[in-house]
C-alpha cells in the first residue's frame, strides 16, 4: 500500500471520526522513536493512510495504514497426543501472533489439526486446512503458518497448495518469501525428511546386526497385559447384558450347550463377534454369567 504523509497545512484534512485510531497507531511499525506525545491524527479523504504529527525529540510525521491487512492463521501438529498436550500449538500460535504483529496484520480465524503431512491423500485428510484456504479465499487473504513444515515437507503437496491460488505467508522465513521460495525450502524439507528417515534405518540395522533386539520387551509385556484386561471387561458386560436371555431359554427347558445355542440362533442374537452361537461359545458365556 502505498503511504502519503500530509502536514498540518495540506489541504482537504480532517480528523477522523474514531478516536481509537490513535491507539493503533501507537504501535504502528513505520514509527522509528519513541512517542512521547500524538497531535489528533489527519486523514486525507481519498486514503486509507493516516499522517500523525509526533512529539519526539526531533518533529517529524509518521504514516501508517488505516486498515490492517487480514489473515488466516493455520496450525498442526502430527498426533492427537500432541494436539492434548497444547505445547506445539501453544508455540506456533505465539511465532504467528509475533509476525502479525510485526507485520500490521489482522488475524480474522486460526485453524487448528491434528494430522500427518506425509502422504499423497494429506489434504483430503486435513479438513481444517481445508477450511483455511477457504477462507482465505473468501475474505481474499493469505493463510499464516509458523513454520513450512506445519504446511508438508513434500514438494509436490506445496506446489498443489500454491495451486489452490491462496497466497501463504511463513512467519520464520518472513513476509517476503514468494513462492519460489517456498519451493526451495520445501525442497530442502522434503530432502531432510528423507536423510532422517535414512540414518534412522541404518541405525536401526546396523543395531540388529550387532545382535540387539530391537524395541522393549517391557512395553510390549504391558501393552499386552493392558490389552487382555480391557478384552476381559468387554466380555464380562456382554455376558452380563445377556444373562436375562440365558436365564429365559434354561426356563424353557434348554439345558444343553447345543440346545442353548440354537435356541439363542433362532431369537436373533448376535455372539460376541457378531455371527452365529456355537456350543463353545455358550461354555465360554455361562462361565462369565
Amino acid at each position: 500500500m502505498a503511504s502519503v504523509a500530509f502536514n498540518r497545512s495540506s489541504r482537504n484534512m480532517q480528523a477522523p471520526a474514531n478516536s481509537s485510531i490513535v491507539d493503533r497507531l501507537r504501535s504502528c511499525r513505520g514509527a522509528t522513536t519513541e512517542v512521547r506525545g500524538l497531535s489528533a491524527p489527519l486523514q486525507h479523504e481519498n486514503s486509507n493512510n493516516v499522517a500523525l504529527v509526533c512529539a519526539t525529540t526531533t518533529r517529524h510525521t509518521v504514516v501508517c495504514p488505516l486498515d490492517m491487512e487480514q489473515a488466516v492463521a493455520y496450525l498442526r501438529v502430527s498426533t492427537q497426543r500432541q494436539h492434548r498436550s497444547g505445547l506445539g500449538l501453544d508455540a506456533q500460535r505465539a511465532a504467528i501472533q509475533r509476525f502479525a504483529e510485526s507485520e500490521s496484520l489482522s488475524i480474522i480465524a486460526e485453524f487448528v489439526e491434528a494430522e500427518t503431512g506425509k502422504g499423497a491423500d494429506a489434504l483430503e485428510r486435513r479438513p481444517q486446512l481445508a477450511a483455511a484456504l477457504s477462507a482465505g479465499r473468501a475474505a481474499k487473504c493469505s493463510v499464516v503458518v509458523a513454520k513450512l513444515d506445519r504446511l508438508s515437507r513434500d514438494v509436490a503437496f506445496v506446489a498443489g497448495l500454491m495451486a489452490q491460488r491462496v497466497p501463504f505467508m511463513v512467519a520464520e522465513l518472513g513476509r517476503d518469501a514468494d513462492p519460489f521460495m517456498l519451493h526451495l525450502y520445501a525442497a530442502l524439507a522434503e530432502k531432510e525428511r528423507r536423510l532422517i528417515s535414512e540414518r534412522t534405518r541404518g541405525a536401526l540395522a546396523a543395531k540388529k546386526a550387532s545382535g540387539a533386539i530391537l524395541g522393549n520387551p517391557h512395553n510390549l509385556t504391558l501393552a499386552g497385559s493392558i490389552g487382555r484386561a480391557s478384552l476381559c471387561q468387554a466380555a464380562d458386560r456382554f455376558a452380563e447384558s445377556l444373562t436375562p436371555i440365558v436365564e429365559a431359554i434354561r426356563s424353557e427347558g434348554a439345558n444343553t450347550l447345543r440346545s442353548m445355542a440354537a435356541e439363542l440362533n433362532r431369537r436373533g442374537v448376535k455372539s460376541a463377534r457378531g455371527g452365529r452361537w456355537y456350543p463353545s461359545a455358550v461354555a465360554n458365556l455361562l462361565a462369565r454369567v
